[in-house]
């Protein structure tokens, strides 16, 4: 079931809204939480502590890049009664959104049905909000701050990461850029050759993160091994074993004639 409003307008969401939903097991029984849909722009990734971002998989802080609707409490909570959310409603003038049925019995499926909700909330207003304008010629524009991007996540991460967290990194990546070129799949190569680039512009020049990414997104069959010593000579170089680098350095530029 979609939403339903009892209180609003469907086409001109305020961004702010009660949702109910009533027990499978008891209709009587009405379960709440409070959708939020932030006016202007916003990217938690901004303000978590670096030494805290660092311990946060890149997925999740790409997911926390941009915040659309968040329900608060993130999980349906029971509530005293419909008409006291009725009436609050009216006060508050919020929104009033009926999102369906959910058994009380499955904490799982509240906390579910509060985040799908909330993003489909979030989705309507973002549609409403796209369709308003300035239409008086004298008011000054208003310059919206511009939301991070997915990869400014990834780019918080990356700079909390030693050398070491960097270079393995980038060797996954190898991996998933020789597995684009083995499938053709083109866009996937393109997107990992940037994440690369990222990586290795956060290198220092003597680990030539420049010429890894080069060869692992060369199509020729020396590509992948030529990735290969040059990853391998960089992690040579972090853990100080000197003796072992001129074998591979000889073993590259064999590879390159």
């Amino acid at each position: 079931m979609g939403i339903n409003f009892l209180r609003g307008n469907p086409q001109a969401p305020k961004g702010h809204a009660i949702f109910i939903a009533r027990s499978t097991n008891d209709p009587r029984t009405i379960f709440c939480t409070y959708c939020l849909v932030p006016p202007i722009p916003m990217s938690l990734t901004k303000y978590l502590p670096p030494l805290f971002a660092a311990q946060i998989p890149a997925e999740e802080l790409r997911d926390a890049a941009n915040v659309a609707g968040m329900p608060i409490p993130p999980m349906l909570e029971e509530a005293t009664s419909l008409e006291y959310l009725e009436m609050l409603a009216e006060r508050r003038d919020d929104d009033l959104c009926d999102i369906g049925t959910v058994s009380s019995r499955d904490e799982m499926s509240r906390m579910q049905m509060a985040a799908l909700s909330s993003q489909e909330y979030a989705q309507m207003y973002a549609n409403y909000a796209s369709s308003l304008s300035l239409d008086s010629p004298g008011s000054p524009a208003i310059e919206e701050p511009t939301a991070l991007d997915d990869l400014d996540a990834e780019e918080l991460l990356l700079q909390t990461m030693s050398d070491r967290q960097k270079l393995a990194e980038l060797g996954k990546l190898v991996g998933m850029a020789r597995y684009a070129l083995d499938g053709h799949d083109t866009a996937l190569l393109k997107d990992t050759k940037k994440r690369m680039e990222r990586i290795a512009r956060l290198l220092a020049e003597k680990y030539r993160g420049t010429e890894v990414v080069a060869a692992a997104v060369n199509p020729d069959a020396r590509g992948a091994r030529l990735a290969e010593l040059y990853l391998s000579r960089a992690f040579k170089l972090l853990d100080e074993e000197y003796a072992e680098i001129p074998g591979i350095e000889r073993a590259i530029r064999e590879l390159q004639e």
